[in-house]
């Protein structure tokens, strides 16, 4: 299929009004009553190679006049929606969102989960699902074709030819391409082998699909793909994807499913049936589904998870975390890349009982939860390996130090490997610095969480296309910060919890930094956290370094308890004298850039939404309670609203002396 330029809409004036209007041959608009909206025609401009369209809102106001006004008109042959009024069948409780190119119907009650803060998420999992396409694809000789990139693959295209070569330098099979596949075009199978079909595009499904909002959004935004199965467990959200599916008319791509997501997937285990991608976004936990999705998904398949219940996996109920993902999860500073670790510490468990492994290529804390990708494949060689890529945390409850301990180790003979267990522990009973008590955590995965080579090329995907995405400056921020963090260096410090051990200033992370690397070692920042530091230095010259900075800034240490951490880390002197003189390669390029990394609140209220339920929306109650517990805990003992009334002690066991009360009240914070 050859490449065909796209054209290009501009916005034109004047006289061009008229010429447009005859090349477009649009429809004369219907005027309607005084006060209501008109809505101009849909303009057929949905052809292969066609660049990121603009959407904006087509409406004009008729104030009574024959016509709406050039300008409008010319808006309106712009728009990129199917048509800017009213859908059909919609009712009054129902409203329209537009996100991407997907445009769905949404019901005002709560009968339908939808979390508009999540769009990053969405945006994220579209640029990472077009560079797993594009790597899959092209092995098979199809090539795919993103709008907004068509002109840079064509210059690709055009230099391979004009070098008459059979495979140009860099570009592997770029010669041999046998098609291409575009966005909302089903890429059917090339050729039939032994009775099955060699799929050409990736299937894929959404486990947990609400409206349909992302499966839309996927046949729309994502080329190469075959068949969408968009699953989910209410009827009364199975009806309204449909009726999305509709509506965005990609009922050639998307499926709708009404059916239990864990059985759906265990029905889907046979190598022919599997999915190449596998999208699992739960109201909390997926830890039900990881089992059977570990099962389902193809040879070197994508498995993309989200976690939204940080407060099991940051520390707040380490129990509930280990009867969950496997793993016993710590309070502590490094706890949103600790809870990316558990979760691939627990999708390797579960591959690993089918002899299979994974491989992140993307894991990511943002907001309120926690994202990754990973592919999944089979090999007993490999399997036998992934005891040494877990480890236990040893982390001290008085500094914060923190040691890793593998599970097993591998021991290399020639070709061959040996398997045995790790030896340990790396601690002692004590701190060896601050002479407190250690916590156990984990186990966890302590291999690198991303795949560099991947994340470079949607780095790149992203930059030449940023139209592309609402979030895509966000996501540049991110990868970025993903992509200069060093791979072997699991769990990070943070800057303000450093310098509240030792109670003195806290020195800045470009002086950090600097110091760090002027004492020969690696150190990066975290995406997870914006004060981190990541470092391959031992906690030894991490304490070192913060006693030269208290010697420059020091505390009153007459005021310091002789049995407090900060007290028996000062009284100890420096081994390495640090040098905080600020060096050129202590500021990452992402930070000079001055990226969008860590975006602040997007709206009021916002993180988890209430969970969907049969009757619709949130009652006042539950509106009237987030109000009322609202900073609960920094409320004063003499406030008369906080606190119960309960039955005095003497008075429940039958004593009426001068000393009793009918009743005693109780003050306090935590009710």
């Amino acid at each position: 299929m050859p490449l065909l330029p796209s054209p290009t809409w501009r916005r034109l004036s004047g006289t061009a009004a008229a010429s447009l209007n005859a090349e477009l041959k649009l429809q004369p608009l219907l005027l309607l009553n005084a006060g209501k909206q008109c809505a101009a025609g849909h303009s057929s401009m949905m052809e292969m190679g066609e660049e990121t369209r603009v959407e904006r809102d087509s409406t004009c106001t008729s104030n009574g006049s024959e016509q709406c006004q050039n300008s409008s008109l010319l808006e309106a042959a712009e728009d990129s929606l199917p048509n800017s009024a009213t859908p059909p069948g919609m009712t009054n409780t129902e409203t329209v969102i537009n996100e991407g190119k997907a445009q769905i119907i949404f019901p005002s009650a709560n009968e339908v989960f939808y979390n508009p803060v999540q769009e990053f998420n969405r945006d994220l999992t579209c640029a990472v699902m077009t560079e797993f396409a594009r790597q899959q694809l092209l092995s098979k000789g199809i090539q795919v074709l993103v709008p907004g990139e068509e002109e840079r693959q064509k210059i690709v295209v055009n230099l391979t030819e004009s070098e008459n070569a059979g495979t140009a330098a860099g570009l592997g099979d770029t010669s041999a391409l046998k098609r291409t596949a575009t966005v909302g075009e089903k890429c059917e199978p090339l050729l039939i082998e032994f009775g099955y079909h060699v799929q050409g595009g990736i299937r894929v499904l959404e486990g947990l699909a609400a409206s349909g909002l992302r499966s839309i959004r996927f046949a729309k935004e994502v080329p190469g793909i075959h068949s969408i199965v968009a699953n989910d467990f209410s009827e009364k959200a199975v009806t309204l994807m449909k009726r999305n599916i509709e509506l965005n008319e990609v009922q050639h791509l998307v499926t709708a499913s009404l059916a239990d997501a864990s059985m759906l997937l265990c029905g889907s285990r046979r190598r022919q049936d599997r999915f190449d991608v596998i999208d699992l976004d739960p109201y909390g936990s997926p830890s039900q589904f990881i089992d059977a999705a570990v099962q389902a998904v193809s040879e070197g398949g994508l498995l993309c998870v989200t976690c939204t219940d940080m407060a099991v996996m940051a520390g707040n109920s380490g129990e509930t975390c280990y009867s969950k993902y496997g793993a016993m999860s710590l309070k502590s500073k490094f706890c949103h890349e600790m809870a990316l670790r558990i979760i691939l510490h627990n999708l390797d468990l579960r591959a690993n009982c089918y002899q299979r492994y994974v491989v992140p290529v993307l894991s990511v804390s943002v907001d309120f939860y926690i994202r990754v990708f990973v592919q999944v494949f089979t090999g007993q060689a490999k399997v036998k390996a992934s005891a040494s890529k877990q480890a236990l945390i040893y982390h001290c409850v008085g500094c914060g130090t923190f040691h890793l301990q593998r599970m097993g180790k591998m021991i290399s003979h020639g070709n061959n490997y040996k398997y045995t267990a790790s030896s340990g522990p790396p601690v002692g009973t004590e701190c060896e610095h601050c002479y407190q008590r250690h916590m156990l955590g984990g186990p966890v995965w302590a291999e690198q969480i991303h795949d560099q080579d991947f994340v470079e090329r949607v780095l790149k995907s992203v930059e030449h296309n940023p139209k592309r995405f609402k979030t895509s400056d966000r996501i540049l921020g991110v990868l970025s910060m993903a992509k200069e963090e060093l791979p072997d260096c699991p769990l990070y410090y943070t800057m303000d919890h450093l310098s509240s051990v030792i109670r003195c200033n806290t020195p800045s992370l470009l002086q950090m930094r600097s110091a760090l690397l002027h004492a020969g070692y690696r150190v990066s920042l975290s995406h997870a956290c914006q004060k981190a530091v990541k470092t391959d230095a031992p906690p030894s010259v991490i304490w070192d370094i913060m006693r030269c900075w208290e010697k420059i800034h020091p505390v009153k240490r007459e005021k310091l308890s002789e049995s407090c951490p900060a007290f028996r880390i000062l009284s100890k002197e420096p081994v390495l004298q640090a040098c905080f003189d600020i060096r050129e390669d202590a500021n990452p390029k992402s930070r000079k850039q001055g990226l969008k990394r860590f975006q602040e609140n997007p709206e009021a209220n916002w993180g988890p939404k209430a969970r969907a339920k049969v009757g619709g929306g949130i009652q006042q109650t539950l509106e009237e309670k987030r109000k009322r517990l609202q900073n609960k805990r920094k409320q004063k003992l003499g406030d008369s609203d906080s606190g119960k009334t309960i039955p005095c002690k003497i008075f429940r066991e039958g004593n009426r002396g001068e000393d009793c009360h009918q009743e005693a009240t109780t003050k306090g914070t935590d009710q």
